[in-house]
């Protein structure tokens, strides 16, 4: 899927490309439940888009890094850490789909998911209404 396409959010992601971040390792794809303005050091907003949708758009200009094992990282569910829920199964349809390969992903505590955004270049903050869909993205090589 093309992203200039994706519901109307093509400024978005293009500002994603341009950000100096070409390099930049690990982003954060969040729910509406996640606290992102407080946790991102940079904050994109695709207020009304679904993880999906966003992540279609998203992976057609940062591709997934191939050179780590899990490129792709989920929040666990609370309580219940080996639950797969649905929005994370549709998720890595999307991101094997727009990859082309199998993905593999890992998995980490709420709380270490938190940290881990912390950390990352920047929090892409979506409308998800389903809960625990919140990923950290490994990006990759950019080939243009």
């Amino acid at each position: 899927m093309d992203f200039r396409y994706v519901r109307g959010y093509a400024p978005v992601v293009l500002q994603l490309a341009e950000w100096p971040a070409r390099r930049a390792p690990r982003w954060s794809l969040v729910d509406r439940n996640f606290p992102a303005t407080s946790t991102g050091r940079r904050l994109a907003r695709l207020d009304g888009a679904d993880i999906c949708s966003s992540a279609q758009a998203i992976l057609t200009v940062f591709p997934l890094d191939t050179f780590v094992e899990q490129p792709v990282t989920r929040m666990e569910v609370v309580g219940a850490p080996s639950e797969v829920t649905k929005v994370q199964l549709d998720f890595l349809a999307v991101a094997e789909e727009a990859e082309g390969r199998a993905i593999s992903m890992g998995s980490l505590s709420r709380a270490d998911f938190y940290a881990r955004s912390r950390e990352a270049f920047g929090v892409i903050s979506t409308s998800e209404a389903r809960p625990y869909g919140c990923f950290l993205l490994t990006k990759g090589v950019i080939n243009d």
